[in-house]
Parts: C-alpha cells; structure tokens; sequence
C-alpha cells in the first residue's frame, strides 16, 4: 500500500482525496499547514507527497527547498492556482517533479500520482534488458536509478533520473519534448509547457563539467552527444 502524504491546508479538498485516495488502494495522511506538514514529510517515509504552494506558517516553495535540501527520492507533486506561472518553474527549479493547478479532476490526480510513481519505483522488466548504460561520460545504473558523470555520482530527483534514462537510451538520436513529455510526465506537452526545460536546466546545473553533452535541439527536444555542435543562427 502506497503511504502518500498531503500539505495543503483546504480541509474540504482533503476529506475529498481522502476517499479518492482509498479507492485506489492507497494511505493518505493530511496536514494542513507548512510547518506541520514538513515535519512529517522529515519523521515519516513516503511514497509521493502532494504539496501545495500557498500554505500557513511556511508557504510551499520554502517546504519545497528544504525537503529537498535532505532527500531527492521522494516524488513531489505540487498542487498550484492555475495560471501561477512563476511558482511552477521555481518550484520545478527546487526540485519539485511535476504541478498539477488547481482545480483539478481527481481523474487526473490519479494518473499524476502513477505516473510518478512509476518513476520512483520503475521494476526491472520495465527498464530494459541492459543495466548499465555508458556514453558521453555518463554511466547509469537502470536497477538501482543510480546515475554518474565523469565518476561523479548525481544527486538526480526521481523524474530528472528519467530525462536522464530516456536521452541515454537513445544516445545520439534526438528525443522530442513531445516524446519525453508522454515518456516522463505521463502527459502530452501544453503549449506554454516550461516543466522538461527546467527538469533538463536542473540536471545541466548537477553535471560536474561540460553541461553541452545533453544538446538542445531548437524547436524539437534534446540529444545525449559526446561533442555538442553549434546550433545555426
């Protein structure tokens, strides 16, 4: 049974998810205000936490940043008023995995939270036959969701891992946002749609040096390369 922890202080919204969230078989704890809700998300273990922005005490964004100041592993889902533009790609940039704005269906919820899910917890037939995957510099371990750069070990969120997996995957060849989008987010990619821009900025940032080895392709996606090549004007 998955363990999913809710911060979000809309006490009429989390009676709601409660019976959503036992329907699909799934334990959801509530708490209704930032400082609470960090407390448990620190004391507890937990498959997914939904985190909303605006909170009492200590606002989303600040739960966020020193969340994942201590762990990445936790797959976090952040709950934001529609049309908060701002606060998804700081909150993204924190380390968050993906937003869902609010108001949402609880459809939609539910496939958030499996996609995510299988994200952190990817079985080994759903990988490939290869574990280790070596090209560019990088060495990722398909088992274990353990990645490396140069010999470094990256600290990698469970959805920058998958950015990671994909474009490993097909070294050299390029993969559309379009693509990565339904491969990682679980979703097709909305026009204003920043979330694997930032996902791709925050593993860049991770790289202990030559950040150009994962290619953006103007337009069209990105490519894993060993040389990264001039873009035409």
């Amino acid at each position: 049974m998955a363990n999913i922890l809710l911060v979000d202080d809309d006490v009429e919204l989390g009676n709601m998810l409660q019976e959503v969230v036992r329907r699909e078989g799934w334990k959801l704890s509530v708490r209704h205000d930032g400082k609470e809700g960090l407390k448990a998300a620190i004391e507890a273990s937990w498959d997914l936490i939904l985190l909303d922005i605006m909170l009492p005490e200590i606002d989303g964004l600040q739960v966020l940043k020193q969340l994942r100041q201590s762990s990445v592993e936790t797959p976090i889902l952040m709950l934001t008023a529609r049309g908060d533009n701002v606060d998804r790609v700081v909150g993204l940039e924190l380390g968050a995995d993906d937003y869902l704005p609010k108001p949402f269906y609880s459809r939609e919820l539910v496939a958030r939270i499996r996609a995510l899910m299988r994200r952190s917890a990817r079985s080994n037939d759903e990988i490939a036959d290869v574990r280790l995957i070596r090209f560019a510099g990088f060495e990722l371990d398909m088992h274990e969701a353990d990645a490396s750069c140069d010999g470094v070990a990256l600290t990698l969120t469970p959805t920058e891992f998958e950015v990671l997996r994909q474009l490993a995957t097909h070294h050299g060849q390029l993969v559309t946002k379009e693509s990565l989008s339904m491969q990682v987010l679980g979703r097709q990619l909305g026009p204003f749609d920043r979330s694997l821009d930032v996902h791709i900025s925050n593993i860049r940032k991770k790289l202990p040096s030559n950040p150009e080895r994962i290619e953006t392709v103007r337009g069209r996606g990105y490519r894993m390369v060993e040389t990264a090549t001039k873009q035409p004007q």
